[in-house]
């Protein structure tokens, strides 16, 4: 053997050893523009950490859901990090499907993680996700569109100046729509947006006692108004639009309004997505005056399921996309406005961030009006705004979720709907043993 081929195979022994031992996280991730954003800028990340590599399983919200749910739930191994919301952290934390996040460095700063967002991630004082952004809901709306109408968009609306603004400005001849607002079927798609609004109307999913509620008139009240309202004021085909399709109508200049999250914000004013750019201005969620108005608290953060046998390389990957020197990447390469927001108080102290972006005064103070642990006018037996922080909720808001777009479609009428919610409901609470 001549010198060049033992020092061409003793170097493809060591390109190979140094492949074997590089380690492969897998990362179930929604698709969300934050997200994909997220993959593009991974570089970073692989260039200071050679020896791990990055495999991605992007997924659509619902779809999302369903599987990792059920990869954790049956043990079944495929992902390292998982992305999951603000419901799942705290049920499948005390389940033992996760592990806790100790060893994110001396860096990360956890403190600085906004209180309401990390309260919810935060189990018998330990963090069981990292939260990549963080949002409330808010009102986008085109201020050239109601300027053009006469009109004026108070700081803090109201549900009936929403729906007679919405349909003032509708031109259905040039496909504007004065509204867009979530239809698609599924706990964290129309039933997000429903139920934060429900509470706003002074309806809960369930008394004190367990019992459903949707056979009372506060529930009839809201649902016959949002089904009005869309019919009169919404796009076409808007019992299959969730937070993309709506994001997406907006964006192109087809909504006059949008009351979804506030992570949006970002996507509908800026000029290379978004061809209104320059014309969105932001408001509160609406109230009815009941003292409740419809803004939600989530956010999408990265797990570790507790059969990870990776944690350590996981942890890593979660201190990079959740730190502050990702924040600074994004502006670097995007500009301040595109950062993930909702999660750091260094960012809203940020005089950078203060300016490019217009809506984080609007974005934090919806984040912080939001209030977990008494969502409703009314007494209710459970946590969260937009969701029942219960295991059960998943599918039995699904289930709901799918009567009452079926009433958006016309399907069925608002009476029906109820009753069948109300039905579903019972059924599954008595099973699950609420229900005495």
């Amino acid at each position: 053997m001549n010198l060049r081929t033992f020092l061409l195979g003793t170097c493809s022994a060591v390109a190979l050893a140094g492949l074997a031992q590089a380690e492969t996280l897998t990362i179930a991730t929604v698709n969300n523009g934050d997200m994909i954003r997220m993959q593009k800028l991974t570089d970073d990340f692989t260039s200071k950490n050679p020896d791990i590599q990055l495999e991605w399983v992007t997924l659509e919200e619902n779809v999302l859901r369903q599987r990792v749910t059920t990869d954790i739930a049956t043990k079944g191994g495929q992902y390292d990090i998982m992305t999951i919301g603000t419901y799942e952290v705290p049920i499948w934390a005390k389940q033992g499907w996760l592990l806790p996040l100790d060893d994110l460095g001396p860096e990360y700063d956890v403190d600085d993680l906004l209180p309401a967002i990390r309260s919810g991630l935060t189990i018998d004082g330990k963090l069981y996700a990292a939260p990549f952004y963080g949002e409330s809901s808010m009102v986008m709306y085109r201020k050239d569109l109601f300027e053009k109408a006469g009109l004026t968009m108070p700081d803090a609306p109201t549900w009936d100046f929403i729906a007679d603004a919405a349909r003032k400005i509708t031109d259905k001849g040039n496909e504007i729509y004065g509204i867009c607002l979530r239809g698609k079927a599924g706990w964290g798609e129309n039933m997000a947006f429903l139920t934060a609004t429900a509470n706003a109307f002074g309806a809960r999913w369930f008394d004190e006692n367990w019992k459903p509620q949707f056979d009372q008139p506060e529930w009839k009240n809201a649902l016959d108004f949002y089904v009005k309202l869309m019919n009169d004021a919404g796009p076409p085909g808007a019992s299959s639009n969730g937070f993309n399709e709506n994001l997406s109508l907006f964006q192109t200049g087809k909504c006059g309004m949008w009351i979804d999250a506030t992570v949006a914000a970002s996507f509908v004013t800026n000029p290379k997505e978004s061809t209104v750019a320059d014309k969105v201005g932001f408001a509160l969620a609406p109230d009815t005056g009941l003292g409740k108005r419809g803004n939600w608290l989530w956010a999408w953060n990265l797990a570790i399921p507790a059969g990870s046998q990776k944690a350590e390389s996981a942890q890593k990957f979660i201190a990079w996309a959740t730190g502050k020197d990702y924040l600074k990447l994004v502006a670097e390469k995007e500009g301040w406005a595109n950062v993930p927001p909702g999660t750091r108080t260094s960012l809203y102290e940020n005089p950078e961030y203060q300016k490019a972006a217009p809506f984080a005064k609007m974005t934090l103070d919806s984040i912080n009006a939001a209030d977990p642990k008494n969502p409703a006018v009314k007494p209710v037996p459970y946590v969260g705004v937009q969701f029942v922080a219960i295991p059960e909720f998943q599918g039995l808001g699904t289930a709901v979720g799918q009567v009452f777009s079926a009433a958006l479609a016309g399907q069925m009428s608002v009476d029906q709907a109820l009753a069948s919610a109300q039905q579903l409901s019972t059924r599954e609470m008595t099973k699950a043993g609420y229900i005495k």
